[in-house]
């Protein structure tokens, strides 16, 4: 298919996501806007990183992530200036996005009109996407950086979002129900304010549901469903799927040399001078054999370590 084409798919799957409002983004605009992901996916398309991945990403620092994703041209997956729960915390997870625009009465209208009759949908727009998590998920939000009448989770939501994922959330605006949220011990979540009022208060719409699993923007980052959020740190990364494996063994790889060439500077076996620039050959085969004599101590998986060692020369 052409470039032409390609604009030409693009823009008529565009036109058909802001007639299915609300709902769901279909498998074939998923598949369409992750090509580079070739391994498993939700039923409805969205990529699955494995979980053993996901498990092994919990060590990876934003520097690492930053650095191979720069390297392959992406350089708006980080953003950072958040309030956070549980901050000493690391947050890992699939992305499920959703985004909220100032309320409109016709769109919202219509919105709850299709999700309620034709959908089966129930109760507010702001629970929809929170229907849709499975475990290992993080809810992504676009809320606008709404603050005063602006915050659509509260303690309530919250614990059904812990409930479904096990994980805390991504939400670009205010949360509710603060002290609540903090009493969920591993609701580790990153959010713009806190303000005590509730959204779409009787009488005053305010916010609107435009899209479930759909990109979105969160600070200066776009999301995709299906991204691999790493939230550390007071910042979080959203990192592509097909980059999730490439990001932690680079990342193993700088923790065991970074480990190596510590130790060896405190026994004052090399220099720093050696250890801050390229490795001689002597210090490659002394990594190795390092590598070799705790492979059943390291922080990386043993197979992980043999697989370093067989593209090793020395």
């Amino acid at each position: 298919m052409n470039y032409i084409n390609y604009c030409l798919l693009f823009f008529s799957l565009l036109g058909a996501a802001f007639q299915a409002q609300a709902q769901q983004i279909s498998k074939e605009e998923l598949l369409f806007m992750t090509p580079d992901w070739k391994g498993e996916r939700f039923p409805d398309g969205r990529p699955k990183v494995p979980d053993a991945l996901l498990k092994r990403m919990k060590l990876v620092t934003h520097e690492e992530a930053w650095a191979v994703m720069k390297g392959e041209g992406y350089r708006y997956q980080y953003a950072e200036g958040w309030q956070v729960i549980n901050p000493d915390s690391v947050l890992v997870g699939r992305a499920l996005t959703a985004t909220f625009m100032p309320g409109r009465p016709d769109l919202h209208r219509v919105t709850d009109e299709k999700g309620h009759k034709k959908d089966g949908r129930v109760k507010s727009q702001n629970s929809w996407p929170i229907d849709m998590l499975v475990k290992g998920d993080v809810y992504v939000v676009d809320q606008f950086g709404a603050h005063l009448d602006g915050p659509t989770i509260g303690d309530n939501l919250g614990n059904s979002i812990y409930a479904k994922t096990g994980n805390g959330i991504v939400y670009e605006g205010a949360l509710r129900d603060i002290a609540g949220l903090k009493e969920l011990g591993s609701f580790t979540s990153f959010y713009r304010s806190y303000h005590p009022s509730h959204h779409n208060p009787q009488g005053d719409l305010n916010t609107t549901l435009v899209g479930i699993n759909r990109p979105t923007r969160i600070g200066g980052a776009m999301v995709l469903p299906g991204d691999i959020v790493l939230g550390r740190d007071g910042g979080v990364s959203f990192i592509p799927p097909y980059l999730v494996e490439k990001v932690v063994k680079t990342s193993e790889v700088v923790r065991l040399r970074d480990m190596f060439g510590h130790q060896r500077l405190r026994e004052q076996k090399y220099t720093p001078g050696q250890i801050d620039t390229r490795w001689s050959d002597e210090i490659e085969k002394d990594f190795s054999k390092w590598l070799n004599e705790h492979i059943d101590k390291l922080p990386v998986p043993k197979a992980q370590i043999q697989e370093l060692l067989k593209t090793r020369t020395w």
